[in-house]
């Protein structure tokens, strides 16, 4: 059953409305999302929904983006995964109609977007139900005030020990030092997981199959450094 208390807790942050979408934007978000939006039932019922129910027919893996901003690393992934159903979680809705603009140009099949807190989405899904996971660039909320917000958090990591399957990828990314730090600290000190890194360049340079996304590249213009890290969900014990 899904813990009210522990999701106002853990819950993820993110805002909700930029400009005004031009009208074909929005025409099209509004023949989209109908068709690959997710709605939950009522956070109190204890109903869970596996993934694959939410794709015809199902799929071999489900994997999971938190935060996905325009939607370019979602769409990659989805386009180089065609067997793969992706959630994307994104409450800024001019984010969430960049990536059905690429849905639509591209045939997308394999994507399903939730709108709303990425935290009553994540409590839907049974256990070890994904099989990789990807919080990339999130708002480092850099107010000592703010922190709370942090996607990274103790209680969204348990959430995602709880769906990740055994042996499932983590992948988070940040360009701010401190979140980084911060990141580190929150992972390291939960024992479901364990980082990949043998060697600095594990943590400087992302794998081939890790997209670029308009952040990424703006970032990178600036100077920014970025950290890549992935975790592995340890076996559970018997």
């Amino acid at each position: 059953m899904r813990n009210l208390e522990h999701i106002k807790s853990s819950r993820v942050y993110g805002r909700r409305q930029g400009p005004a979408l031009p009208i074909i934007r929005q025409d099209r978000l509004d023949k989209w999302l109908p068709q690959i939006g997710i709605t939950l039932p009522p956070p109190d019922d204890s109903h869970l929904i596996a993934p694959e129910s939410y794709f015809s027919p199902p799929l071999k893996d489900y994997w999971l983006e938190i935060g996905f901003g325009k939607g370019e690393h979602l769409a990659e992934q989805a386009k180089s995964n065609p067997n793969v159903g992706l959630f994307g979680c994104e409450p800024f809705i001019n984010g969430v109609s960049r990536l059905v603009d690429f849905v639509d140009e591209q045939n997308l099949t394999n994507i399903r977007i939730y709108t709303d807190d990425a935290r009553l989405l994540m409590d839907s899904f049974p256990d070890q139900s994904i099989s990789k996971a990807f919080i990339l660039f999130p708002d480092p909320w850099p107010k000592a005030r703010h922190h709370k917000r942090r996607i990274v958090s103790e209680g969204n990591i348990i959430a995602l020990s709880r769906i990740l399957k055994d042996g499932a990828e983590l992948r988070i990314a940040t360009d701010h030092m401190e979140y980084c730090r911060w990141i580190m600290a929150h992972m390291l000190d939960n024992s479901d997981f364990i980082w990949q890194c043998e060697h600095p360049d594990d943590w400087r340079k992302k794998p081939d199959d890790w997209p670029t996304s308009r952040y990424e590249m703006k970032s990178l213009e600036q100077g920014r450094i970025s950290s890549y890290m992935r975790f592995t969900r340890c076996p559970r014990r018997p």
